[in-house]
This record gives C-alpha cells, structure tokens and sequence, in this order.
C-alpha cells in the first residue's frame, strides 16, 4: 500500500482487518518458502506447479489432517482447534519455536468467542525492579515492554540510548527510533538485523496481543511511514530474542561491541529486562565506563513511575 492513501484496511497490523487475515498470510508465507523436496514429497514430471512451495493438500498431508480442514484453518477458522493439530502443522511447515508460539496464539485469537480486548499490558515498572536496574552501576539496564516502549533505565542505560530519548515522546519507543529517526542507522552499526528483530518481534507480540490499540496504532504508523518496515512486516517473519551480539556506535564515546540479554519480567511476557555488558578488560568495556563518567555529569532523563513493591 501506498503511504498516505487512508486505506486502513490495507494497513499491516490493523486489527480490523482481522486476526484470520494474518493466520491466511503468515500460512501462506510459510507454504511459499519450502519446496516438495524439503518436505521429503515426490514430485513427478508432469507436475506443472502453479504455487510456490507446498499446497494446501501437500501441507494437509503432512500434518495428517483432512484437505479441507487445513483450507478452513488457513482461512482463519479456528474454533475448537487441538495444540496437536497446531503442532502437525507446525512439522508440516518446519516451524521453528517462535513460529509455533506465534502460530498458536494467531489460532486462539481467532478461535475466541468474544473479541473484547484484553486488558493493556501494564506500562508502569515495579519500585523493586527500579532497585535492581539502579544496583546494576555498571551495566546498561532498561525494561521494555511488549510494544519495545522503554519504559524505564537505570543511569548507564539512559546514557547507552541517550539518542533514542532525544524524541520527546514519552515512553521511547525503540520501533520508532530504528525505523524514523535518521541517526538509527548511525547509532546501530548492524542496522538491517536490528531492523529485521525489532519487525519480528512487533509480530509475536501482534499475535499474543492482536486487540491491543497502542500495539495496532504503532504498527499503522511505522506501517504508512516507511517502505523498510512495511516490505519487512510483510514477510511475517517472527523470532524469539533473548541473547546476541549488538554494535552500536555512540555519539560520545565511539563504538561498542556489546551482548544483550532479556530476562521475562511478567508471566504473559509484557515487560521484560534487557541489560547490555562488555568483555571485561575489552575496549568497549573502558568505553562504558567513559560512558559512566559522563552520565554522572549529565543531566540524563529521571526514572519512570513505578507502583508500589510487590
């Protein structure tokens, strides 16, 4: 879709679309990129393919379920569907993990009665959790939300993202920072994968949270303001991002070769903890603590509101 155009049924991500739009065209971006050969099936010489990849047929075979049944659960009509069925499928495609979880929670949305939203995920951080990021002095430390809002840092982690909190919108949002702000490229030296991981995980969280307003109205945005978010939501690629290298080039003290870690910080996985460390005795592990020296300095953003312990 054309940015601009007002079309808002065109717009990935808007939820009135419908939760079985995006079942249809994650299954169908799943069939397309594994051959027959791949899935071990026979292929004659006559067979004139007129899809890319598996069929509807081929993929219900595999999973060892009726034709038409996998067409109504391509289709979005998921009423009553077994987490064997899923994992079937889930062979069947070569699922890895994140694409089963995401798979899994698309058929339980669409498979819901009542599409009432759920309730929002909390955007506010425990005083405990603020306690644990202050006692990390010498470790960047942030929580993220479901969204990628950040919504809180300790001192070393305001000053790490000290260019993604000069948007003066509050919380910061690191989707919003990789794909419109100008310096993102520049901050992030591997840019294409940081871009690549934050789309994939807007689209786990689409699937576990496809009726959240905030959640939707981001994607919209990021969808009918860039060319490079829209082309890479389309592919509807999801991960799962806990641990891995990360290159950043800081403004005040150069480049980092850091390694990210995220730690759930609730059950339904809608905040997490997300610390950044060094080689110890490395060149980015003086450059942080150059990066410390000047935090302590500066006048860096106040920590976030957070409810009572416990």
């Amino acid at each position: 879709m054309a940015a601009g155009t007002g079309d808002e049924r065109d717009i990935p991500g808007d939820t009135r679309g419908g939760v079985r739009e995006e079942i249809r065209e994650f299954l169908t971006s799943r069939r397309a990129r594994i051959t027959p050969e791949q899935a071990g099936l026979p292929i004659y010489g006559g067979d004139r393919r007129r899809v890319p990849g598996l069929r509807r047929d081929e993929v219900a075979l595999l999973a060892d379920i009726s034709s038409q049944y996998y067409t109504r659960l391509e289709r979005g009509k998921a009423t009553g569907v077994s987490e064997g069925i899923i994992d079937g499928i889930a062979r069947a495609l070569q699922l890895d993990e994140a694409e089963r979880t995401h798979l899994l929670d698309l058929m339980r949305a669409a498979g819901t009665t009542t599409h009432s939203p759920r309730r929002p995920p909390p955007g506010r951080v425990r005083s405990t959790v603020q306690r644990v990021l202050d006692s990390m002095v010498g470790t960047p430390a942030f929580v993220l939300s479901g969204r990628l809002d950040i919504l809180t840092a300790n001192q070393l982690g305001y000053a790490l993202f000290s260019p993604i909190y000069a948007d003066p919108v509050r919380p910061p949002n690191a989707a919003r920072f990789v794909f419109l702000d100008p310096h993102a490229s520049e901050f992030y030296r591997d840019w294409n994968k940081v871009a690549d991981d934050t789309v994939a995980l807007l689209h786990a969280e689409a699937g576990r949270r496809p009726y959240d307003r905030g959640l939707s109205d981001l994607i919209g945005e990021l969808s009918t303001r860039t060319n490079e978010f829209r082309g890479r939501w389309a592919a509807h690629d999801v991960r799962i991002h806990t641990t891995g290298p990360k290159l950043i080039h800081h403004p005040v003290v150069g480049d980092l070769e850091l390694w990210y870690e995220s730690f759930p910080l609730a059950l339904d996985l809608s905040q997490s903890l997300l610390t950044y460390t060094a080689e110890p005795g490395s060149p980015t592990q003086d450059a942080l603590n150059l990066l410390a020296s000047w935090a302590a300095t500066s006048r860096l953003e106040p920590a976030a509101s957070t409810d009572d312990p416990g």
